[in-house]
């Protein structure tokens, strides 16, 4: 009887523990899953939350902070990481309907000693919304080195670079304010007139005839016209999930009237070409690296720079389109570093043309 009750208590305790063993698993999966459910649930319902996180994520990997600043009522938000130091501080400027975050894929592999600044252009973003004369290319040039005497960039001549939109920019305040520049790089840039036509002009073309009631092609409202902008701007195919592609939808879509806006004003007369028009006046060492598959600016426009500033440097790079930060952020990153590292000389020293 006494043997009994041992064996019965005994059994009882091992079943208690196995008890206790389910239930911990049972707790454990619980605890895993309800962050894995999470993540599926955002995933479907909300992936332009998780697109931002995204950014967040990758910005504080790489050592960026988010900073503002005020200037007079007029506010710029922008991302940095460094000191002012031996090389020269590095001015990034993203171009149409993007934003700072745009430039990660390639500060990745820039030098983490190298103060950098990547800023959201007028209107865009963390950037003050005002009204289309800040967002001709003239405008932006204005606002843009107001932000540069705010955070005081300018103390010493730096680094500029521009893509796209910001590449017009960037080439237009380097003729505007030569002094503050020590050298400039420009990425496949707008306003210039292209000896060839791309994909993109023919669409150009097409808005014009229509009195631009067509959709633009740079301004998708709906994942199918996101993936038709990826594919124009992009000669490298990446497969992106339907939920991520209605996910960058969802983040352009309450900003597509202002990007019209922008549109309309940068392809005025004051805009369109102001890069070109102002190329003479650049004297500071020029680089301008350039996707060879470009279906919205053809890379026939390095021909035009490199003609206009015989002493410029020109790195085209092969199986690359319009968006060359991000399909070769690394190769961009090593070309602009052995850009200013050939210059041989600290911030401040560059020698300009004559």
């Amino acid at each position: 009887m006494c043997i009994t009750a041992c064996v019965l208590i005994s059994n009882r305790g091992a079943m208690a523990a196995d008890l206790d063993m389910v239930n911990l698993l049972v707790l454990a999966g619980a605890t895993l899953a309800i962050p894995i459910l999470s993540f599926v649930a955002s995933f479907i319902l909300w992936p332009s939350a998780l697109i931002k996180i995204y950014y967040w994520y990758w910005r504080r990997t790489l050592g960026l902070q988010v900073r503002y600043a005020d200037c007079g009522g007029y506010r710029f938000c922008y991302s940095y990481r460094g000191k002012p130091g031996f090389r020269p501080s590095i001015l990034m400027l993203h171009g149409f309907s993007a934003h700072k975050d745009t430039w990660l894929t390639m500060v990745k592999y820039l030098p983490k000693h190298l103060h950098i600044l990547c800023v959201d252009m007028p209107g865009h973003e963390g950037t003050t919304r005002t009204n289309s004369e800040d967002y001709s290319i003239p405008g932006q040039v204005k606002r843009i080195h107001q932000f540069v005497e705010n955070v005081r960039l300018n103390r010493k001549p730096f680094h500029l670079v521009g893509t796209s939109m910001g590449g017009n920019v960037a080439g237009v305040y380097a003729a505007s304010f030569p002094s503050e520049i020590c050298s400039i790089t420009l990425i496949c840039p707008a306003g210039i007139r292209y000896p060839c036509e791309t994909k993109f002009d023919n669409h150009l073309q097409d808005l014009e005839h229509s009195h631009y009631t067509l959709s633009i092609p740079l301004i998708p409202s709906t994942p199918e016209e996101m993936e038709d902008m990826l594919r124009l701007c992009s000669h490298v195919r990446f497969k992106i999930p339907q939920q991520i592609l209605q996910g960058l939808v969802d983040v352009r879509l309450p900003h597509n009237d202002f990007y019209q806006e922008v549109f309309m004003e940068i392809l005025g007369e004051n805009s369109r070409y102001a890069l070109q028009e102002n190329l003479q006046l650049i004297t500071a060492p020029l680089q301008v690296i350039w996707g060879k598959q470009d279906q919205v600016v053809d890379v026939s426009g390095a021909v035009v720079v490199a003609e206009a500033l015989p002493g410029c440097r020109v790195d085209l790079l092969e199986n690359c389109g319009h968006s060359v930060v991000m399909e070769r952020p690394r190769r961009t990153a090593k070309l602009i570093m052995e850009f200013i590292i050939s210059l041989g000389t600290t911030s401040g020293t560059i020698k300009k043309r004559s």
